[in-house]
């Protein structure tokens, strides 16, 4: 695994990068993806970093693992490629934003349109074997993750983090409530969104309105 980040990330993660736990991940990741069919492709490992560059974050959505079919997956949670069908996580997501904000439900569930603006979409876990779900974690993605998570509460301010789902609302032990805001939803998963726990969160809406406060200019979501 060659740790493709764009060098607005390097500062703050290049002693992240040195130390064991993320030598062996990096030998781990490099042997299931030359003996496994792993997602996402190589180069997209990392492309959450890529497309939303360390100054730019402005919202973090954190997610669980990369989608595990083909075609899925390009770095970023919840989105899938161009022409994929949508899952069913983000088909419910797409749908509170109709309701939020009157957008009307986008053909491509691609959401590099979002990362480009300022959202840092976070898997915990970057990576995942074909057809094998969470099949990579605790494996010390969790521990890089963590870190970033951390160190954009502790480098930053005025950031809005979505925490969706039990697992996201772990994270914000991570994240300092002075600093920044920390919207909390249940998951947006039929299991969770159908019991009533994600739609009418109005998290989209509320995130504009959040960085309006501090003068920054709103997501097109």
């Amino acid at each position: 695994m060659n740790v493709d980040i764009h060098k607005s990330w390097k500062p703050y993660f290049e002693a992240e990068f040195e130390k064991p736990y993320f030598k062996d991940l990096t030998n781990f990741v490099r042997t299931e993806y030359g003996n496994n069919r792993c997602f996402p492709p190589g180069n997209q490992i990392f492309n959450a970093f890529n497309h939303c560059h360390f100054e730019n974050v402005k919202v973090v959505i954190i997610g669980q693992d990369p989608y595990h079919d083909v075609g899925q997956a390009n770095g970023l949670c919840f989105s899938v490629n161009d022409g994929m069908k949508h899952p069913p996580s983000l088909i419910n997501v797409f749908k509170e934003i109709e309701t939020d904000l009157g957008i009307e439900y986008p053909k491509s569930g691609n959401l590099t349109r979002w990362a480009d603006q300022g959202v840092l979409l976070l898997n915990a876990t970057l990576t995942v074997r074909a057809h094998q779900a969470g099949s990579h974690q605790n494996k010390g993605w969790e521990v890089f993750t963590d870190a970033v998570i951390k160190t954009i509460s502790d480098k930053k301010e005025n950031v809005v983090f979505l925490l969706w789902g039990g697992f996201a609302k772990q994270k914000s032990k991570l994240i300092n409530p002075k600093k920044h805001s920390i919207l909390l939803s249940g998951h947006p998963s039929p299991l969770s969104a159908n019991r009533g726990y994600w739609f009418g969160n109005k998290h989209f809406g509320k995130t504009n309105f959040l960085l309006a406060q501090v003068a920054a200019s709103p997501i097109q979501w």
